[in-house]
């Protein structure tokens, strides 16, 4: 006998659920599955290569209490990306209004400017950025031609870290094409009634664009918050976290736990402790945004 075939509708369906597998099976297998087990190891004493053995909250308890790198290096990632992230959305906010004005070749500048932050991560470019402000770098070579007093850069803990600000603040090409993508969403017509009215250049852009820019620069401030906290390749290949931990981010300490001293859980229960804070930096930022984000159906 003929066997009879399912209804179509039911074929679509399998059809369709065929085609979310590989989605389906990558988020649980590759996502969820390892952000379930890193919270179970960040309960437990595990050195790569053993046996996950359960000591319940020590990992956490060790962190605030016995634990003097862990406070050194959240005080230079909390320096860092407090200065660092301002420095690059104003950078990025201040070209965005200088190509929202250039009409002719703006595809090209804008793509010119954008390249930093496509290579900025690279290893390449922080072998560079070492070299730079290395003793015998090209920063240093300027100043002489000045007849300027030369500086080692990495080697002083006091402007060590003031590198790697620089560095985070010259990659600010996503967010100015995003500043650029909201700047040219503000209609004109609310300059040319402003300018009708008498009103300054500056003016014009404390009464309507910062304001109808709110939502932007929210967005902006979140997505640079969450990055400024993550940082990691610039400390590891420029400074290697000297001199004397002052460059020492977060992410490079829990890599050390984790990759040089093979303290899994411990290297675990440091990274919750990070998502947690920037869970609530991010809920601040939110919670702050109803005082100065401005929608058009306010």
């Amino acid at each position: 006998m003929k066997k009879n075939k399912p209804p179509i509708k039911d074929r679509e369906n399998g059809m369709g659920y065929l085609f979310l597998s590989p989605f389906v099976i990558g988020t649980i297998g590759l996502t969820l599955f390892p952000i379930l087990y890193s919270l179970y190891l960040s309960f437990t004493d595990y050195t790569m290569g053993g046996t996950p053995q359960w000591i319940g909250l020590d990992n956490y308890v060790k962190m605030f209490t016995a634990d003097a790198m862990f406070w050194k290096a959240m005080e230079v990632t909390f320096l860092y990306a407090g200065t660092a992230v301002p420095l690059r959305l104003v950078f990025a906010l201040l070209i965005a209004l200088a190509l929202n004005k250039v009409v002719e070749m703006v595809g090209i500048y804008r793509t010119l400017l954008y390249l930093p932050s496509v290579v900025g991560g690279s290893v390449g470019v922080s072998i560079m950025w070492r070299q730079l402000f290395g003793t015998e770098g090209a920063v240093n070579g300027f100043f002489g031609q000045f007849g300027l007093p030369q500086h080692s850069w990495l080697g002083d803990p006091d402007t060590a870290i003031w590198t790697l600000v620089i560095l985070y603040g010259w990659q600010f090409g996503s967010s100015m094409l995003i500043f650029l993508a909201g700047l040219r969403n503000i209609p004109k017509t609310f300059y040319e009634a402003s300018a009708v009215d008498g009103a300054k250049p500056i003016q014009q852009f404390f009464k309507i664009t910062l304001p109808m820019l709110t939502p932007v620069i929210l967005f902006n401030t979140i997505m640079q918050t969450i990055q400024g906290f993550m940082a990691f390749t610039p400390a590891f290949v420029v400074t290697e976290g000297d001199p004397i931990n002052s460059t020492l981010l977060y992410i490079l300490y829990m890599y050390r736990q984790a990759f040089e001293y093979f303290n899994m859980g411990y290297a675990a229960a440091l990274a919750w402790i990070m998502l947690l804070v920037i869970a609530i930096f991010t809920a601040l930022i939110f919670k702050s945004s109803e005082h100065w984000v401005h929608y058009d159906d306010n």
